[in-house]
Protein backbone atom coordinates (compact mmCIF):
# COMPACT_ATOMS: atom_id res chain seq x y z
CA UNK A 1 0.00 0.00 0.00
CA UNK A 2 1.09 3.58 -0.53
CA UNK A 3 -0.29 6.65 0.64
CA UNK A 4 0.04 9.90 -1.62
CA UNK A 5 -1.09 13.30 -0.81
CA UNK A 6 -3.56 14.94 -3.85
CA UNK A 7 -4.04 18.23 -4.98
CA UNK A 8 -7.29 19.63 -6.56
CA UNK A 9 -5.54 21.78 -9.48
CA UNK A 10 -9.13 23.68 -9.62
CA UNK A 11 -9.93 24.71 -5.88
CA UNK A 12 -6.42 23.74 -3.93
CA UNK A 13 -8.01 21.64 -2.17
CA UNK A 14 -5.41 18.67 -0.86
CA UNK A 15 -5.85 15.59 0.71
CA UNK A 16 -4.84 11.87 1.35
CA UNK A 17 -5.36 8.78 -0.37
CA UNK A 18 -4.52 5.07 -0.16
CA UNK A 19 -3.49 2.95 -3.05
CA UNK A 20 -2.34 -0.76 -4.10
CA UNK A 21 0.91 0.37 -5.66
CA UNK A 22 1.57 3.76 -7.75
CA UNK A 23 0.78 1.74 -10.79
CA UNK A 24 -2.65 1.82 -9.66
CA UNK A 25 -2.49 4.94 -9.07
CA UNK A 26 -1.51 5.63 -12.47
CA UNK A 27 -4.20 3.62 -14.23
CA UNK A 28 -6.91 5.70 -11.82
CA UNK A 29 -5.98 8.64 -12.99
CA UNK A 30 -5.86 7.76 -16.87
CA UNK A 31 -9.31 6.25 -16.38
CA UNK A 32 -10.54 9.56 -14.68
CA UNK A 33 -11.44 8.03 -11.62
CA UNK A 34 -9.48 10.16 -8.92
CA UNK A 35 -11.67 13.39 -8.76
CA UNK A 36 -11.56 16.24 -5.77
CA UNK A 37 -14.53 15.21 -2.86
CA UNK A 38 -14.53 19.23 -2.35
CA UNK A 39 -15.34 20.48 -5.99
CA UNK A 40 -15.94 16.85 -7.97
CA UNK A 41 -13.03 18.36 -10.55
CA UNK A 42 -11.00 15.66 -11.90
CA UNK A 43 -8.16 17.79 -12.13
CA UNK A 44 -6.25 15.64 -9.84
CA UNK A 45 -2.62 15.24 -9.03
CA UNK A 46 0.14 13.93 -7.02
CA UNK A 47 1.48 17.02 -4.34
CA UNK A 48 5.02 17.21 -2.96
CA UNK A 49 5.28 14.98 0.04
CA UNK A 50 7.94 14.74 3.03
CA UNK A 51 7.99 11.84 5.04
CA UNK A 52 6.36 11.64 8.61
CA UNK A 53 8.85 10.17 10.77
CA UNK A 54 8.34 10.94 14.84
CA UNK A 55 11.34 11.58 16.69
CA UNK A 56 10.31 12.46 20.22
CA UNK A 57 7.41 12.48 22.25
CA UNK A 58 6.44 16.50 21.31
CA UNK A 59 5.22 14.69 18.13
CA UNK A 60 3.01 12.79 19.70
CA UNK A 61 1.29 15.98 21.46
CA UNK A 62 1.24 17.64 18.17
CA UNK A 63 -0.71 14.80 16.30
CA UNK A 64 -2.68 14.36 19.16
CA UNK A 65 -3.71 17.76 19.03
CA UNK A 66 -4.75 18.27 15.63
CA UNK A 67 -6.97 15.14 15.51
CA UNK A 68 -8.76 17.00 18.43
CA UNK A 69 -8.66 19.87 16.14
CA UNK A 70 -10.07 17.23 13.23
CA UNK A 71 -12.98 16.72 15.75
CA UNK A 72 -14.15 19.96 16.79
CA UNK A 73 -13.78 21.21 12.82
CA UNK A 74 -16.06 17.86 12.30
CA UNK A 75 -18.33 18.80 15.07
CA UNK A 76 -19.00 22.17 13.86
CA UNK A 77 -19.68 21.33 9.99
CA UNK A 78 -21.99 18.89 11.88
CA UNK A 79 -24.11 21.79 13.02
CA UNK A 80 -24.32 23.59 10.21
CA UNK A 81 -25.47 20.38 8.32
CA UNK A 82 -28.07 19.86 10.91
CA UNK A 83 -29.37 23.49 10.58
CA UNK A 84 -29.14 22.96 6.55
CA UNK A 85 -31.87 20.35 6.98
CA UNK A 86 -33.86 21.73 9.00
CA UNK A 87 -34.83 24.79 7.58
CA UNK A 88 -33.38 24.12 4.01
CA UNK A 89 -35.99 22.11 1.06
CA UNK A 90 -33.37 19.10 -0.22
CA UNK A 91 -33.19 19.13 -4.34
CA UNK A 92 -30.27 16.58 -4.94
CA UNK A 93 -28.68 16.63 -8.15
CA UNK A 94 -31.24 18.90 -9.66
CA UNK A 95 -29.82 22.19 -7.46
CA UNK A 96 -28.93 23.75 -10.61
CA UNK A 97 -32.41 23.79 -12.25
CA UNK A 98 -33.88 24.54 -8.61
CA UNK A 99 -31.68 27.51 -8.33
CA UNK A 100 -32.39 28.68 -11.90
CA UNK A 101 -36.59 28.40 -11.27
CA UNK A 102 -36.17 30.48 -8.23
CA UNK A 103 -34.04 33.45 -10.21
CA UNK A 104 -35.67 33.21 -13.48
CA UNK A 105 -39.83 32.59 -12.22
CA UNK A 106 -39.72 33.96 -9.03
CA UNK A 107 -41.20 31.23 -7.28
CA UNK A 108 -41.23 31.55 -3.88
CA UNK A 109 -40.15 28.69 -1.47
CA UNK A 110 -40.88 28.65 2.34
CA UNK A 111 -37.52 26.81 2.56
CA UNK A 112 -34.24 27.83 0.59
CA UNK A 113 -32.75 24.88 -1.11
CA UNK A 114 -29.74 22.57 -1.22
CA UNK A 115 -28.20 19.76 -3.26
CA UNK A 116 -25.13 19.00 -5.62
CA UNK A 117 -24.35 20.10 -8.77
CA UNK A 118 -20.98 19.86 -10.57
CA UNK A 119 -18.25 23.06 -10.18
CA UNK A 120 -19.13 23.66 -13.87
CA UNK A 121 -22.86 24.08 -13.07
CA UNK A 122 -22.23 26.50 -9.71
CA UNK A 123 -19.58 28.41 -12.13
CA UNK A 124 -22.51 29.12 -14.80
CA UNK A 125 -25.03 29.97 -11.88
CA UNK A 126 -22.50 32.24 -10.50
CA UNK A 127 -22.29 33.93 -14.46
CA UNK A 128 -25.83 34.06 -14.60
CA UNK A 129 -25.75 36.28 -11.20
CA UNK A 130 -27.38 33.19 -8.94
CA UNK A 131 -25.64 33.26 -6.05
CA UNK A 132 -25.00 29.73 -4.19
CA UNK A 133 -22.18 28.69 -1.72
CA UNK A 134 -20.11 25.12 -1.51
CA UNK A 135 -20.48 23.83 1.38
CA UNK A 136 -18.13 20.32 3.20
CA UNK A 137 -20.69 17.83 3.64
CA UNK A 138 -19.46 14.92 6.12
CA UNK A 139 -21.58 11.42 5.83
CA UNK A 140 -22.63 10.32 9.21
CA UNK A 141 -20.20 6.62 9.18
CA UNK A 142 -21.42 5.87 12.90
CA UNK A 143 -23.00 2.85 13.55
Amino acid sequence: MIKYKLICKDCETTFDSWFSSSKEYEKLKKKKFLNCHFCNSLNVGKALMSPSVSTSKNNLRDINSSGEKYREIKKTISKYQEFIKKNFEYVGENFAYEARSLHYKNKKRAKGIYGTASKKKLTELNEEGIKTEILPWIKNTTN
